[in-house]
């Protein structure tokens, strides 16, 4: 099986060096790279040039308008039945092709997603990150870990689709947050089956500050009630948790002003993750940026949710983002 790698990419050529210096260490070669410019100033052109003799590369630019459209002018070139699209801040292990192609031929399906995993080379925030995008304890818990093959949500930093499933539902909507959700419910609601693939997994270095991070999952949050309103059958119980999580914290705060003992309350949770995160990571100091980014990510998604209830299900406001033009962050 042949494969078309699509990357879209704005101002990172530093980061789409990292990830095509990967893929020329694949060990199944069959795949080819499309790597779309979204408007960028700070051009990877002379990277993709880099790396033409020892992949087969082609290179273009387009007008910004964000990764979900770029990514449909990117498969729009394609030449193979079968898309992989990835993040530019992505590095590919090197037997992931290979994974993926043993997997499909012996479990066909029409679209796959794979987990998210940090490298020991990765700073010490990116790491508490991933943890945080990755942890039973956050909402990297509800992200999911399942192999369903009718539940599983691919997500656009590692994700595979045939071209025939790609061009039945049009490629990705015009939702420029959640678009990658929304594109896996589609999918779903026109009878495709996906499937996680845990050994296609990919190392994730996410370029993100705190405040860059808050700001993503804020927007998350709010894509959430988009998605609901795009697709009422999507939103569950579990994705209302970040929301109370944000409630109870904040009123076990005040209440500890008057019954001192209601304070354990985040301290627990915060001990929590400190434990499970250095653990993982056999690092301390992970450990407690894993506590940092937690409570990032938990406040901004579930912030950002509450938001959306208020404005779009009882304002009855018109779709919005807060961070609009953090498109890849």
């Amino acid at each position: 099986m042949n494969f078309s790698v699509v990357i879209p990419v704005y101002n990172r050529p530093e980061e789409v060096d990292e990830l095509l210096d990967s893929l020329t260490r694949q060990s199944n070669k069959n795949f080819e790279v499309i790597i779309a410019e979204d408007g960028s100033t700070k051009k990877c052109d002379f990277i993709a040039e880099k790396y033409a003799s020892q992949l087969s590369v082609l290179y273009f630019e387009k007008p910004n308008s964000g990764p979900g459209q770029t990514r449909n002018v990117g498969a729009e070139k394609a030449k193979c039945d079968y898309l992989i699209f990835f993040d530019s801040d992505c590095i590919i292990p090197e037997n992931y092709i290979e994974n993926v192609s043993s997997y499909l031929k012996n479990n066909f399906v029409d679209a796959y997603g794979g987990p998210d995993k940090a490298l020991p080379t990765f700073t010490t925030i990116q790491k508490a990150i991933n943890y945080s995008m990755t942890s039973f304890f956050t909402t990297g818990g509800i992200r999911g870990g399942k192999k369903s093959m009718d539940k599983f949500h691919p997500r656009s930093f590692n994700l595979g689709v045939s071209k025939k499933a790609f061009d039945a539902v049009g490629g990705y909507g015009k939702m420029r947050f959640g678009e990658d959700i929304d594109f896996s419910l589609r999918l779903l609601e026109k009878g495709f089956e996906t499937a996680l693939i845990p050994e296609a997994y990919v190392y994730h270095k996410r370029r993100s500050t705190f405040k860059q991070f808050f700001k993503q999952v804020y927007n998350s949050g709010i894509a959430r009630i988009n998605l609901y309103l795009a697709h009422p059958k999507s939103l569950k119980l579990v994705h209302f948790l970040p929301a109370f999580f944000v409630k109870v914290m904040i009123l076990s705060v005040i209440l500890s002003f008057f019954f001192p003992i209601f304070i354990l309350v985040p301290l627990l949770y915060s001990l929590l993750v400190l434990i499970d995160s250095t653990l993982k990571n056999n690092s301390l100091k992970v450990g407690l940026y894993s506590i940092a980014a937690a409570w990032t990510q938990l406040f901004g998604y579930g912030t950002g949710f509450i938001s959306a209830v208020w404005k779009r299900l009882i304002l009855r406001k018109g779709e919005f983002k807060a961070f609009e033009k953090k498109f890849y962050e």
